[in-house]
């Protein structure tokens, strides 16, 4: 209950500070995200390329162990 009262808190702050009856910060923001975007599309596509690599291990790993299973299957 804490957290969500919090939160909520944190919401109002954050939308005061950015509109023009509060502390007009919303070119700050702009410019902050015109900065940011480049660098967390790096991020993003980093552990995608991360997730990618550890499922196509994970499928190797699969068909090693379905023909295990298969030989296995077929000697008994």
């Amino acid at each position: 209950m804490k957290a969500l009262v919090f939160g909520i808190l944190i919401l109002i702050a954050a939308a005061f500070v950015v509109l023009p009856a509060g502390m007009d910060w919303w070119e700050d923001v702009l410019s902050f995200l015109k900065g940011a975007s480049p660098v967390i599309a790096l991020f993003i596509g980093l552990v995608s390329v991360f997730i990618g690599i550890a499922d196509i291990k994970d499928r190797v790993e699969a068909k090693k162990e379905k023909a295990a299973e298969k030989k296995s299957v077929s000697i008994s």
